[in-house]
């Protein structure tokens, strides 16, 4: 019989996922003088560096920097032509670093963190046991923490057929070497259209396929609206309301067919079901802690879960946030309050330099990109979620195009941008933009809805002239102006 040896090992803080989050939990905890060790069954560096965030913004950037030129007077016909797509891919893989980790290794050795290759599971409190790829095992023991921070997956309908049909979901259709004749996209959120955007400008066919009435659901109705207008406005066949039954590809090769609602289909080359994340969490041991496996973990704004006084869920497997720069900050935070609680409640240096060790900026102040053809940008509530959320509220809509530097920066600029005034406190709660360029406007609305900045006093914030930022001024204006509609 042989007999499993198992090494065990003692830290601070031991942290399960080396992606952006888990990263920095343990740069947090390091740099406040604790021990920490990092898991990691995949890549170091996660999801976002090799699949997602990363790979997806190296596609997106030539086709977003053609449209742009497209629009300028005396470059636009230096730009007509298709997008070199091999050189777009070669571009893709040197970003994403060949699918190799080789920084992120390097990087954790000189802050001194140990890496443990393999499965991590929770084996009971403040425990971690780790399967490595070859057989060996490892038991990890926390002092004073363990940071759950293994992202979110994508999720597959259960249809007839599906499985067999070889789908794309994110990680294909950021990771592709080919462009596919025909591509079908089922899903009308931020992966969808992102990657439709990006393999229509690279060749492909692409029609999508969503259940709800507009693109983007979570933004401001005139967001979807503008965007879908773009997309068939180049080619692309955008059909809201539609519900997909099954998909059939013989044998799991050749054209793929989507069977929708009513009987009618939809063939392509290949098929990207954008359909929704779930949590990682179905195989990591919660269920010796009590805790439910594959669930998301609810936590408190210091990013502990719920019930422990030990075990922080950070990122992605919270659901507060699914984006990369809000699980980061999560870190940032979950590493301040570790460290704290370790020191017996605080020190003589406050290890969270930005304030308290709590997590507010993930609840009504998320900001978020994305990166198709017109940008959008949102951050905070829309019109309709404070309305919901019983605040008295305006929105101000300006269209872009009356600012001087919407002129400048494309011929026939078209764009919009949209403020949610709390008329009770006259602060903002929200503001989203559209058209090109926009995210780059994004932070100075993300700085005024989570200071509370007051609207009297962004009169005094004066945008530079002439730059798309004078959107501001125009918005400001329109306040002061309009009728307040109670």
């Amino acid at each position: 019989m042989t007999r499993t040896v198992e090494n065990e090992h003692e830290y601070d803080v031991v942290v399960l996922g080396a992606g952006p989050v888990g990263e920095n939990v343990v740069d947090r905890v390091r740099a406040a003088g604790l021990t920490a060790a990092i898991v990691e069954a995949e890549l170091l560096g996660g999801e976002c560096s090799y699949w997602a965030c990363m790979p997806s913004k190296a596609l997106l950037r030539p086709v977003l920097a053609r449209s742009d030129a497209r629009k300028v007077p005396g470059l636009r016909e230096a730009v007509y032509g298709p997008l070199d797509a091999l050189d777009v891919f070669a571009h893709r893989d040197e970003t994403v670093g060949h699918w190799k980790d080789d920084g992120q290794v390097d990087w954790l050795d000189s802050i001194g963190v140990p890496v443990y290759r393999g499965h991590g599971r929770v084996r009971g409190p403040r425990r971690v046991a780790v399967d490595g790829p070859e057989g060996e095992h490892h038991v990890l023991t926390a002092r004073h923490a363990v940071a759950v921070c293994i992202g979110s997956r994508a999720v597959l309908p259960p249809l007839p057929g599906l499985t067999g049909a070889r789908p794309w979901t994110s990680r294909e259709a950021t990771s592709a070497d080919r462009v596919p004749g025909r591509l079908v996209v089922v899903g009308g959120g931020v992966v969808g259209v992102e990657m439709a955007t990006a393999w229509h400008a690279l060749g492909s066919h692409v029609t999508m396929l969503v259940r709800g009435d507009r693109l983007l659901p979570r933004m401001e109705p005139f967001v979807g609206e503008r965007v879908a207008e773009a997309l068939r406005a180049r080619g692309a066949d955008v059909r809201t309301g539609v519900s997909v039954e099954a998909v059939v590809r013989d044998g799991g090769t050749g054209p793929v067919t989507v069977v929708l609602e009513g009987g009618e289909t939809v063939e392509g080359d290949e098929v990207l079901f954008a359909t929704g994340r779930a949590p990682r969490t179905d195989d990591i041991g919660l269920e010796t802690v009590g805790l439910e496996p594959g669930s998301w973990l609810d936590v408190d704004d210091s990013l502990r879960v719920t019930g422990t006084d030990w075990l922080y869920a950070v990122g992605d497997v919270n659901h507060r946030a699914l984006l990369t720069h809000q699980g980061k900050y999560q870190a940032r935070i979950a590493g301040a309050a570790i460290a704290a609680r370790a020191d017996g409640g605080g020190g003589s240096e406050d290890p969270a330099p930005w304030g308290p060790h709590a997590a507010t900026a993930d609840h009504a102040a998320v900001p978020q990109v994305v990166f198709c053809d017109p940008e959008a940008a949102a951050v905070g509530l829309s019109l309709a979620e404070a309305e919901r959320a019983g605040h008295r509220v305006r929105a101000v809509d300006v269209d872009m195009s009356s600012v001087a530097g919407a002129g400048l920066y494309a011929h026939g600029y078209r764009g919009a941008a949209r403020l949610v005034v709390d008329l009770e406190r006259e602060v903002l709660l929200g503001a989203t933009f559209v058209g090109p360029a926009v995210g780059e406007l994004l932070h100075a609305a993300t700085v005024a809805v989570t200071a509370e900045v007051p609207v009297s006093r962004l009169w005094h914030a004066v945008p530079s002239y002439p730059t798309l930022s004078e959107v501001w001024l125009r918005l400001l204006e329109a306040y002061r102006d309009g009728a307040d509609p109670a």
